[in-house]
């Protein structure tokens, strides 16, 4: 207990513990925090479906049906229709296979990663005899950074986004069996991988290749199917592993994985993170069928959440901000230093904006930012008033560079 009361010690005197405050209501563009009304400017319920009423009707039926929980593991008491409903729903909007789907995105990506590269040693099939190898982009989230830990392989970080840099790292462990892991969006810079090329790099050397569409699902390509269908590429064929959170765009809870059916049926007698939890609620299966539906069907919404993320991104470019390489509705500013990212945020809430700075060890030390995040939901008027109230504040602390 010394050396965390020591850690706190440090955190409170530098000013660098969190704030951590209180929302009162749902994901609106408009909300309570701290008895105050504020715009909010960093959820992650981009087409602001957390409130829509068909998916706040969903959970509502499926809570009336089913119950507030799923009261057992998938494997034994908690494996309801809904559950598996939203799997073949999952899997025909990705266009893999089939689906399997865990209670969280960080329970799916430990699941996933440590059942593929840390087998049960059951056979002596030659894919798991060999020895493993991970490759990793550096700025991929901490939970694909923790898997990897967990699995007990290798772990090669690439440069980020850089397929030069992983062809180099391909070619030395050529050897290995080898897992390639990117995120399809950025979830700090807001950029995105280059699968076409990663995907041709992967068939090259014999890599099996996983992505995380968190921030892609409901987002990227033509029908908002993610990064794949950005670049034309297709589940199974082309990218053997397709991961996503439901907690972004599709506005609930829970973490999925698409593939071929094979994997799939691997993955629910392997992954311990599957076996050994309670399924996802009833009501969150309900309300993510609902938004696919409404993503699929109403193309309007994610046009409108596009238009006010290049209002947004422009208005800070103009004014001097350096929103790094973001080309999604993920847009960091650049603050650099912790205490002054911290001193932005809380200025930003003082005159009525949300937006937490996002600091070590989140990001690299000496680039802590705020991350703001767009939804369809705000209007022209909110961004304005963001933008003239980061105008005031940038000036204030000299971080405009016209």
């Amino acid at each position: 207990m010394e050396e965390i009361r020591r850690i706190l010690e440090y955190l409170e005197k530098h000013n660098l513990y969190p704030d951590m405050r209180i929302i009162q209501g749902g994901a609106e563009p408009e909300v309570i925090v701290d008895g105050k009304k504020v715009l909010m400017f960093s959820s992650n319920n981009y087409l602001g479906l957390a409130t829509h009423p068909k998916v706040v009707n969903a959970a509502i039926e499926a809570t009336k049906k089913y119950g507030v929980g799923a009261d057992g593991s998938r494997l034994l008491s908690g494996n309801l229709q809904v559950h598996r409903d939203f799997e073949i729903a999952i899997a025909k909007f990705k266009g893999g296979e089939d689906a399997i789907v865990w209670p969280t995105g960080y329970s799916a990506n430990l699941g996933v990663i440590t059942a593929i590269m840390n087998p049960p040693k059951i056979g002596p099939l030659d894919f798991f005899r060999r020895k493993g190898v991970i490759l990793s982009d550096s700025l991929n989230h901490a939970s694909i950074v923790d898997a990897c830990k967990m699995s007990g392989q290798k772990v090669v970080v690439y440069k980020h986004c850089n397929t030069a840099d992983l062809e180099k790292k391909l070619k030395k462990y050529s050897k290995r069996k080898k897992l390639v892991v990117t995120d399809g969006v950025f979830s700090m810079d807001g950029d995105v991988a280059p699968l076409d090329k990663i995907t041709l790099l992967c068939k090259r050397y014999d890599a099996m290749l996983m992505i995380d569409e968190a921030h892609s699902t409901g987002m990227q390509g033509e029908n908002g199917h993610g990064t794949a269908e950005r670049f034309g590429l297709e589940a199974v064929k082309d990218i053997d592993i397709i991961l996503g959170t439901c907690s972004k765009a599709l506005a609930a809870t829970g973490g999925f994985v698409v593939g071929s059916k094979e994997l799939i049926k691997y993955l629910r007698i392997a992954s311990r993170s599957y076996i050994f939890s309670t399924a996802m609620t009833p009501a969150a299966s309900a309300s993510l069928i609902a938004s696919l539906k409404i993503i699929e069907s109403e193309p309007g919404i994610r046009e409108k959440m596009w238009q006010n993320t290049e209002c947004l991104r422009a208005g800070f470019n103009s004014l001097g901000f350096d929103t790094l390489s973001s080309e999604t509705q993920i847009i960091p500013v650049l603050i650099g230093p912790d205490d002054k990212a911290v001193e932005f945020s809380r200025r930003l809430f003082k005159r009525g904006v949300y937006a937490p700075c996002v600091r070590w060890p989140a990001v690299e030390k000496g680039k802590a930012r705020i991350r703001f995040t767009v939804m369809a939901t705000h209007t022209v008027e909110q961004i304005n008033f963001l933008l003239k109230t980061c105008e005031s504040i940038g000036s204030e602390l000299n971080l405009l560079v016209k």
